[in-house]
């Protein structure tokens, strides 16, 4: 079994926690009340701001052209999802000027940050990997009957589509590059997954 499957599996009681937790499962249902997913994409922009630059730092990093471009590539898809969510910000009033990351916000793109500046790049796609796959599996489990047509449509749309996958298979192909499954990448792996957990708590709890 690759590293990353290995990894996802034995993070599945994460996973399944994040579908069933009422935010994502207002989002599957269209009832979510509009502020938390206000709350929400203000929060994302800070976090996909910190996930583009720890692409490019691991890009920097990579001492073959292969993980140059992957990442390279990746923190292009980064920005392109950062234009949605600047659409998401107009649909739903978010004043960006107004808008502070938050604690949850904070742990998890201080963790990015720390990872991509003091790790190597085994290590950055091992800490990165998390967010591509579980939002990947998210969307795809909420369209798996057909999507319905409500406010969060697009959102479902964006994370089923096949095209995400692809990308989450990109970095997983980098993390697949680890020598071995150690502690440490263990650790970082099942971190990422619980700040994942923890930002769609904070979201809620708005």
């Amino acid at each position: 079994m690759a590293i990353s499957a290995d990894l996802w599996q034995s993070n599945q009681d994460i996973a399944q926690q994040c579908l069933k937790h009422p935010f994502i499962q207002g989002i599957a249902t269209g009832n979510l009340e509009s502020s938390k997913f206000a709350y929400y994409v203000a929060q994302d922009f800070f976090f996909l701001e910190a996930f583009a630059r720890a692409y490019s730092l691991a890009a920097a990093k990579s001492d073959d052209w292969e993980g140059f471009n992957t990442f390279h590539s990746l923190a292009g898809g980064v920005i392109e999802e950062l234009k949605l969510h600047k659409s998401y910000a107009n649909l739903w009033g978010v004043d960006w000027q107004q808008v502070e990351p938050t604690t949850a916000t904070r742990r998890y793109t201080d963790f990015l940050m720390a990872t991509a500046w003091g790790s190597d790049i085994s290590l950055i796609a091992t800490a990165m990997t998390p967010c591509m796959r579980l939002y990947t599996f998210l969307g795809q489990q909420l369209a798996k009957d057909g999507i319905g047509n409500h406010q969060y449509t697009e959102w479902i749309r964006t994370y089923s589509n096949q095209e995400f996958e692809k990308l989450a298979q990109r970095l997983e192909n980098l993390t697949n590059r680890c020598p071995q499954l150690t502690a440490s990448i263990k650790s970082t792996y099942r971190y990422a997954m619980l700040c994942e957990l923890d930002f769609f708590e904070a979201a809620w709890e708005s």
